[in-house]
C-alpha cells in the first residue's frame, strides 16, 4: 500500500482579504523636480552674510547723508538725527567751492564716454577678430592677452606717466582716458563670448549671399554680441568711473578732476589747519556718484542675457 506523496512545488502566497493582510510595498523615490532646485542651508547664509555685507554700507551712505555736519557727530551711525539735511546737503554739494562737484562730475562722464565706450569699442573689434578669423600671431596675441589680464593696472602706473611725461599729455585729460582705452580682460570676455555666440554658418550664409564684411559685422555679429557687449560696457564703465590711482600721478589741475579724486579732496580738508571739515558734503557727493553706477545696472540688466544664437541655425 503506497502512501500519498507530495510534490514540491512553488510556494504561491494565498490571496487574503482583509485590513493588514496585503503585502507591504516599496515606496518609489521621488524624482527630483526640474523646476524646483534643492535648497541648500550653508549657501542660503553664505549669501545672506554676502547681502549684508554689501547692503550695510550703502544703508550707512544713505542714511548719513540726511545729518548736517553737526548731526553726523550727535546721532549713530545707523539712525536719521533729528534733523533732515538731505536737500540741503545735495544743494550745498552742487554750490560749494563755486560748484567744483559739477565740473568733477562732467569730467567723469567725459572719461566714461571716451574711455569706456572706446574700450567696449575696441574689445568687441579684437575680440570678434580673434573669434573668427585665422591670421598669423593669433596664439602669440591670445598669450599676450592672458599675460595682459593677470598684470594689475597699479603696476603699470609708473612707467604710463613716465611715457605720457615725455609725450607732454600729463595734466590733460588725454592722460586718463588714453590708458582707459585698454581693457584686456574686455578683450578675452569678447573673445570667449563671440566664439560661441557666432555660429560660422552664419557669417558664411552672410558671405555667400555677397554681404562685405562690414557690412556682417554691423548688422549680423553686433546684435548676436549686444549680451557680451553690454557686459563689458559695464566693467569698463564701473573701472573708469571708480578709477582714482591713474588721475593721482597724470592731474595737477583741480579742473581736469574725477568725481573719486575730487571727493578725496574734500575729505582730506579736516586734516589741513585752518581747512574746511565738510565730511556732510563728501557723504552726500559719494551717494550721488554711485547712483548712475546703480542707474545704470538696473536698466541695462534685462540685456544680461545669452544664447541670442540659439536656434539661428538649424544643425
Amino acid at each position: 500500500m503506497s502512501s500519498p506523496l507530495t510534490t514540491a512545488s512553488p510556494s504561491v502566497p494565498a490571496k487574503t482579504s482583509g485590513p493588514g493582510r496585503n503585502a507591504p510595498r516599496l515606496r518609489k523615490p521621488r524624482k527630483p523636480s526640474a523646476g524646483k532646485p534643492r535648497r541648500s542651508v550653508l549657501l542660503t547664509v553664505l549669501t545672506s552674510l554676502i547681502v549684508i555685507y554689501t547692503v550695510v554700507p550703502l544703508i550707512w551712505l544713505a542714511i548719513n547723508a540726511t545729518k548736517t555736519q553737526a548731526g553726523l557727530a550727535d546721532s549713530s551711525g545707523m539712525w536719521f538725527a533729528h534733523d533732515f539735511a538731505l536737500w540741503d546737503n545735495i544743494r550745498d554739494t552742487f554750490t560749494y567751492d563755486d560748484g567744483v562737484f559739477t565740473r568733477w562730475l562732467l569730467n567723469t562722464l567725459m572719461y566714461v564716454v571716451l574711455g569706456a565706450g572706446g574700450a567696449t569699442f575696441l574689445a568687441v573689434l579684437g575680440g570678434y577678430a580673434l573669434a573668427k578669423f585665422d591670421f598669423p600671431g593669433k596664439r602669440g596675441i591670445f598669450a599676450t592677452v592672458i599675460g595682459a589680464v593677470a598684470v594689475p593696472g597699479t603696476a603699470l602706473a609708473v612707467p604710463t606717466f613716465l611715457m605720457f611725461s615725455k609725450m607732454g599729455l600729463t595734466d590733460t585729460p588725454w592722460a586718463v582716458i588714453i590708458p582707459s582705452l585698454v581693457s584686456p580682460f574686455g578683450l578675452y570676455l569678447m573673445w570667449v563670448f563671440a566664439t560661441e555666440a557666432i555660429p560660422n554658418e552664419l557669417l558664411e550664409a552672410a558671405r555667400i549671399d555677397g554681404a562685405g564684411e562690414a557690412r556682417i559685422f554691423f548688422t549680423v555679429v553686433l546684435p548676436l554680441l549686444a549680451p557680451g557687449i553690454v557686459t563689458v560696457l559695464l566693467f569698463t564703465t564701473v573701472a573708469t568711473w571708480n578709477n582714482y590711482f591713474l588721475p593721482l600721478i597724470m592731474l595737477k589741475d583741480s579742473d581736469w578732476y574725477p568725481l573719486t579724486l575730487g571727493l578725496s579732496v574734500w575729505n582730506s580738508q579736516a586734516e589741513t589747519i585752518g581747512g574746511d571739515v565738510i565730511f556732510n558734503l563728501v557723504i552726500t557727493g559719494s551717494l550721488l556718484t554711485i547712483l548712475p553706477l546703480i542707474a545704470a545696472f538696473l536698466l541695462l540688466q534685462k540685456y544680461w542675457q545669452s544664447g541670442l544664437a540659439a536656434g539661428s541655425v538649424k544643425e
